[in-house]
């Protein structure tokens, strides 16, 4: 679904990714982990198109991503993203942020578009929450609202950049168990989290990256229980968490 072959990219004089390469497979889940500033973000805004690369190739379902061409538009579509900072517009509703994809990009009606939004509230246990204003929600609300945003647009893969790492320590735990509910019904997801406890118990593959390099990747539990470079050891020594 996802193919990631040889990406570079440089801001300026700056190399955030060197030669990566990586594939998602249909109803698969990867997590990319690795340490502050080792690129994963820019690799999913990369996969994503919103971001240029400077060489290699990616695509999606067989279909090139190439931000300048005008295909973009529709392929961002199918491909779904979910922030750390929510990204919710303020002056709508929990409601209204879903419906909007489908409205405006989509084209579908206004109660077909509502019908949906209402589901999906519901499916990330936000039912009493669809008139509420962003400012009016928990941070794990937003988030959850968020993710029923990205579903609303009927994805064939949604990418995850650290969707909790902005959230109390509290409110994790809501946002992950719809995560691992959207994993268990087959979702294609390609997840950037510390949140290894989650990798353990859904991820197929872990993709380790450090300074823009794919260091290590593997079998969630090979790369958790057995890591070969020292690296990702040192990484997860400092990170992981029991499961």
């Amino acid at each position: 679904m996802i193919s990631v072959r040889n990406v570079g990219k440089a801001y300026g004089t700056h190399r955030v990714l060197h030669d990566v390469s990586l594939e998602v497979a249909k109803g698969e889940v990867v997590c990319i982990i690795g340490p502050s500033g080792s690129g994963k973000s820019t690799l999913l805004r990369c996969i994503n198109g919103l971001e240029h690369y400077d060489e290699g190739t990616i695509a999606i379902d067989g279909v090139p991503v190439r931000r300048e061409h005008k295909s973009i538009h529709a392929l961002r579509s199918e491909v779904g993203m979910v922030f750390q900072r929510f990204n919710l517009f303020p002056h709508r509703t929990a409601l209204e942020n879903v419906m909007e994809g489908p409205l405006f990009v989509k084209g579908l009606g206004r109660g077909e578009a509502k019908e949906r939004a209402v589901a999906l509230l519901a499916k990330v246990g936000l039912a009493n929450k669809l008139e509420a204003y962003p400012a009016q929600l928990s941070g794990g609300q937003q988030q959850r609202v968020a993710i029923a945003r990205a579903l609303a647009m009927q994805p064939k893969a949604i990418l995850f950049d650290e969707p909790t790492s902005a959230l109390d320590p509290e409110l994790v735990g809501d946002v992950l168990k719809v995560m691992l509910t959207l994993a268990r019904e087959g979702m294609t997801m390609a997840v950037v989290t510390h949140e290894m406890g989650f990798a353990a118990e859904v991820a197929r593959r872990v993709v380790f990256l450090d300074h823009g390099r794919v260091v290590e990747h593997g079998s969630t539990q090979q790369i958790l229980t057995a890591p070969t470079h020292e690296r990702t050891r040192d990484f997860l020594q400092r990170v992981l968490r029991p499961v």
